[in-house]
């Protein structure tokens, strides 16, 4: 008897996913062996913040852990010492990944390439919606995107979503959660003064992704520019670069 599937929804991006018993199925692609082998990676480093790979069913379809829980954009912004718990996260992933060494003619996936053309293997979109808050375990899911990155630009994304940063923000605010974050991940001097415009550049690639899809047809970006997800993105960019120096103080 076929397995009951349940679709599997919040995702911006990702096509027919859906959960059967305690798996997800989403459909393979070009990138999907690298993301197996990033998986396998974490696993094999006792890595607990990625859900687990678990090969293909007879579909083809790429099939991993079903991580029970919520996800973090359904709950309130995240605590100083969820912020600080966070950052950790994140530097612990960027540790497990630096040692790991991609297959051969692996194919990636990357919707907003890091303009310092870094080589770390990272997650590349994490966000509340890819964050799965399970008792004590987080969970970060939806690797399709993994790919080439540095530690600072992944950290920007991670910034962007968790402060959160919006065009309205309350600077002074936002200053002390963008510290929280930082701490609990342990940026050097060097690294906090580089950090802001890493920021400002991710939130404003994602702005010109979508543009770029309006522009071209090209989905899913032109379908979420025309939701209005542009009308975030570019003020936001705009937001980030024109407190670039409160970032700065509040990080020293």
């Amino acid at each position: 008897m076929k397995e009951v599937e349940e679709v599997l929804t919040g995702g911006n991006v990702s096509g027919a996913v859906v959960r059967v018993g305690s798996t997800v199925r989403k459909p393979a692609t070009a990138a999907t062996p690298g993301v197996e082998a990033v998986l396998e990676h974490l696993a094999s480093v006792g890595f607990e913040g990625a859900p687990r790979t678990l090969g293909r069913d007879d579909e083809g379809r790429h099939v991993v852990e079903y991580v029970p829980g919520v996800l973090a954009d359904t709950l309130p912004p995240f605590s100083p010492k969820e912020l600080s718990r966070l950052g950790r996260l994140v530097h612990d992933l960027h540790d497990a990944m630096s040692d790991f060494r991609p297959p051969a003619d692996v194919a990636w996936d990357v919707a907003i390439p890091d303009p310092s053309d870094g080589q770390l293997i990272c997650h590349n979109d994490l966000a509340p919606w890819n964050l799965v808050i399970d008792g004590d375990r987080w969970v970060f899911i939806d690797w399709d995107g993994a790919g080439p990155g540095s530690r600072l630009w992944d950290l920007g994304y991670v910034a962007h979503g968790f402060v959160p940063f919006h065009q309205d923000g309350d600077v002074a605010t936002d200053a002390r959660r963008l510290r929280l974050l930082v701490d609990g991940y342990g940026l050097d001097d060097e690294e906090r003064r580089a950090f802001p415009a890493l920021i400002e550049a991710h939130t404003r690639g994602m702005y010109d992704l979508l543009r770029r899809g309006s522009e071209t047809g090209q989905q899913p970006w032109a379908r979420l520019y025309a939701e209005g997800h542009g009308d975030h993105w570019g003020p936001t960019a705009d937001y980030l670069k024109t407190h670039h120096d409160s970032w700065i103080a509040a990080l020293q």
